[in-house]
């Protein structure tokens, strides 16, 4: 069994796009077309992520608490890149600014550097390198 793709909602969809394209693009990701409310993002041979708007219930998007979607990184310059983009594209760090970019206890001997961010909706996010 593998994963397909993730969704997550967004209550402004070109606020969320602007948002995942300075994010993930430099991760390899690709954008695919915006159809139908959906934009696709993925990269050949990983499962893909949807942006959508609104969710299928008509609801407002919010973000779910425990959630979190994780980008696999080539490089400590590739998550500090995204963080910088994500915040500069809407984005917020995460409480207290645990968030920033920097080696994670009790991982660090391993070598796993990471960086979490909110979304324009609030979905968490993490972009890691495992060094």
């Amino acid at each position: 069994m593998s994963i397909g793709y993730l969704t997550l909602g967004a209550l402004d969809l070109e606020q969320a796009c602007a948002f995942y394209d300075a994010v993930i693009a430099p991760l390899g990701f690709n954008r695919g077309a915006m159809e139908g409310g959906w934009v696709f993002y993925g990269k050949s041979g990983s499962p893909s992520l949807g942006i959508c708007c609104p969710p299928f219930n008509g609801e407002p998007a919010t973000a779910g608490n425990g959630v979190m979607i994780s980008f696999s990184a080539d490089s400590v310059d590739h998550v500090n890149s995204a963080h910088r983009a994500g915040l500069e594209n809407g984005g917020a760090s995460t409480e207290g600014g645990s968030g920033d970019p920097g080696y994670r206890p009790p991982y660090a001997s391993s070598g796993y550097y990471a960086a979490y961010l909110r979304d324009p909706t609030g979905n968490k996010i993490c972009v890691y390198n495992q060094g």
